[in-house]
């Protein structure tokens, strides 16, 4: 009787640590995973987008690669990289081209033109500097374009064309 004993003990602490040892594995595979999907799921949101700026150096439009959460991107995409250009280039070797206290008022597509809506501060450039007018417009344009349903760019000012910056 006492073997029979000895071999139901020895079987219930056998059982035991198994569905111990199957739970414990569990758990920290578990917690393994989640881990990993906390830093993909961080890095899956973010996304490269090109910003055109003018090198110092050379005076021509430049790319400036940006890292930007997409969920910033989702509900005024246009509006959010309009306002990236206005705040300016984070490369020393660039500078900003869009002047300080420009506002975008509204932004909109039509078919596959985007309507971007600039307050007047807009045409507050370097007038002095030949290429600033061309760069400036480019820049919106080359950074807007990126986006495959857009294909072209009208720069509206306080709501209505000026001749001045007609693409």
């Amino acid at each position: 009787m006492g073997s029979k004993k000895t071999i139901t003990i020895f079987g219930i602490l056998l059982i035991l640590i198994l569905v111990g040892g199957f739970f414990g594995i569990k758990y920290a595979k578990n917690r393994t995973q989640n881990e990993m999907k906390e830093y993909t799921d961080e890095q899956s949101r973010q996304t490269i987008v090109s910003l055109f700026f003018v090198d110092k150096e050379t005076g021509q439009l430049s790319p400036e690669a940006r890292l930007v959460d997409i969920k910033d991107l989702v509900n005024l995409p246009y509006e959010k990289l309009a306002n990236l250009l206005i705040e300016g280039p984070k490369n020393e070797k660039l500078k900003k081209i869009i002047p300080d206290n420009t506002k975008v008022l509204k932004s909109y597509t039509e078919k596959d033109c985007l309507i971007l809506d600039f307050s007047s501060d807009i045409l507050s450039y370097d007038k002095e500097d030949k290429n600033s007018k061309q760069n400036l417009i480019n820049s919106i344009v080359y950074t807007m374009t990126q986006f495959t349903e857009i294909n072209s760019v009208k720069i509206l000012i306080e709501g209505g064309e000026k001749e001045e910056l007609k693409v």
